[in-house]
Order: structure tokens, then C-alpha cells, then sequence
């Protein structure tokens, strides 16, 4: 697999600030000096998956990506050059950041029981007339496999 498509991301426990009781959590995405993201942000943006549901596959040719669940489960599907995928999980409780360069085939299915929130981070900003996406299809992956999937 190849390392350069994932980067686990920092969770930081979040304090009440008069008894330091324990209030949630804090996960960095982004910061300009991390170098972690090898194309700047142009766009960021929000998309929910719905239960069971899959988004694409697609290959977007002129745009990086970078994915993260922000709430619920992703597994987000990419078509190696040699035809095989690599399958990444990302979720609220472990968040993995989720890279696709342009040029790469990739889909993602909710593996929640709930709507997932994908946040996105696009090296270049979508408009309304673009027409730099190409739908594929997975002929040959196993999407039965989560068909009716508990997690």
C-alpha cells in the first residue's frame, strides 16, 4: 500500500477550562506548516453519505482531494495503477485524512448506520460548469461485501 494515500490524523482530548474535566475533542485536518498536504486547499467543502450508500467511483482529472470522516464511518475505495485497491477507513472516533491525486480512480461507501460527513480539502476550487470528472465503475470489486455490514 502505498503510505503517501493516508495520513492519521492528530485527536486532541478538549478540557473544561474550570475543573478540567474532559468536553470533547479536537482533530487537526490542516496547518500550513505541517507540509503533511502536498497541494494548498483551494476549497473545502462538506458531503454526507447516506446509510449503505456509495459515492462514485469517479476519477477527477485535474483535481487532488484530500478526505476525511468527520462523523460516522467511510471507507474510501482507490484503484491502484495495477487494477487492485487499497481500501482506507476513516471515522469520527479514528480519523484518517485521505489522499486521491488527480488521475486516480477512488469511491466511498458509509459503513454507519447514520448519515456519514465527509469534509473535503480540493487543491482546486469546483464550479458549476466543470467537466473535469470521469465516472468509472469497479468491475471487478467485491461491493456485496458490505451489503447489510453492523459496523
Amino acid at each position: 500500500m502505498n503510505d503517501d494515500l493516508f495520513i492519521n490524523l492528530e485527536k486532541h482530548e478538549t478540557k473544561n477550562t474550570v475543573d478540567q474535566h474532559v468536553n470533547g475533542s479536537l482533530t487537526v485536518i490542516w496547518r500550513d506548516w505541517d507540509n503533511i498536504i502536498k497541494h494548498e486547499p483551494k476549497m473545502v467543502y462538506v458531503s454526507s453519505v447516506n446509510p449503505g450508500e456509495i459515492k462514485g467511483p469517479h476519477t477527477h482529472t485535474k483535481r487532488n482531494s484530500y478526505f476525511v470522516c468527520i462523523y460516522g464511518k467511510v471507507l474510501f475505495i482507490i484503484q491502484n495503477e495495477d487494477g487492485t485497491y487499497t481500501e482506507i477507513e476513516s471515522s469520527h472516533e479514528k480519523p484518517v485524512l485521505v489522499n486521491v491525486p488527480n488521475n486516480v480512480a477512488s469511491a466511498h461507501i458509509n459503513l454507519s448506520n447514520d448519515v456519514s460527513l465527509v469534509l473535503t480539502l480540493a487543491d482546486l476550487a469546483w464550479r458549476p460548469n466543470d467537466n473535469e470528472m470521469i465516472n468509472t465503475i469497479f468491475e471487478d470489486y467485491d461491493w456485496k461485501k458490505w451489503k447489510n455490514n453492523d459496523n
